[in-house]
């Protein structure tokens, strides 16, 4: 069965408002945007809701779940409370969802999911346009210059993406560079200007815009250090002195 988000019912071209959109663009708010989304034809709309109440890992990455009433995100397997099913909407890759307008769950993380059937690829161009994405291949050149690569026109390009992933070659590719960018974040201690231009961001400005537009937070915040993390010693200064061990003064014997 063919499955298309509840928007698609009404018309072809529906009401965004998309964070990634309004950065690519240089326009920030309301604008058309045609919608050409399709889910697996094996994940209709009660197989997802089955699968996200249930927390199937056996779904995590296959789709992602929009709650209208946060404007956020998740993964299947999100440890939050599952939204209502009257107020979730599908979406077959990160992109689609952040093109909605949604943002990443800061829970599940969806930049940790694994590869979700568009991405890999249902069609043989969009999944080598996919992997060379994935490479980076837009960090350094065009979309025009992709599509050569793969040896079709911009704009048949623009529709495959569109219809396989629901979202831009270059809406794809910015939602990678935020996504590789948290996870440097997480898991390195790389400078914030290093880890800009290490997910492919052009300069620091936009590593920045993108994070605010993406997450609704600048990306030190990402970098704070909590009180329970044990603050690290300067390498440069001798260790300290050992305190001496704490001994408990002998009990008075004498009756009170």
């Amino acid at each position: 069965m063919r499955w298309l988000t509840p928007c698609r019912l009404f018309s072809d071209i529906v009401l965004r408002l998309s964070p990634i959109s309004a950065i690519n663009t240089g326009c920030r708010g309301v604008a058309f945007c045609p919608m050409l989304t399709e889910m697996p034809s094996e994940l209709d709309r009660e197989t997802c809701d089955r699968a996200r109440f249930a927390r199937d890992a056996a779904y995590d990455g296959l789709f992602f779940v929009g709650v209208r009433t946060t404007r956020i995100y998740c993964r299947p397997v999100c440890p939050a409370r599952p939204a209502k099913s009257e107020n979730v909407v599908f979406f077959p890759t990160a992109a689609a969802a952040e093109r909605a307008g949604f943002r990443p769950c800061l829970r599940c993380r969806p930049e940790t999911a694994p590869g979700s059937p568009a991405w890999t690829g249902t069609a043989t161009t969009v999944a080598r346009g996919m992997r060379l994405i994935e490479e980076g291949f837009l960090d350094r050149a065009s979309v025009e210059e992709l599509a050569g690569k793969l040896g079709i026109g911009p704009r048949h390009l623009l529709r495959l993406f569109l219809r396989h992933a629901g979202a831009t070659p270059s809406e794809v590719a910015a939602t990678r560079r935020v996504q590789v960018a948290k996870r440097l974040l997480n898991e390195t201690t790389m400078p914030l200007s290093q880890v800009a231009f290490a997910a492919g961001f052009k300069s620091v400005r936009r590593f920045n815009d993108a994070f605010r537009a993406t997450y609704g937070r600048p990306p030190s915040s990402f970098r704070k250090t909590s009180g329970r993390r044990v603050p690290l010693r300067n390498p440069a200064s001798p260790p300290a002195a050992p305190s001496k061990p704490f001994r408990r003064a002998p009990a008075d014997s004498r009756r009170i």
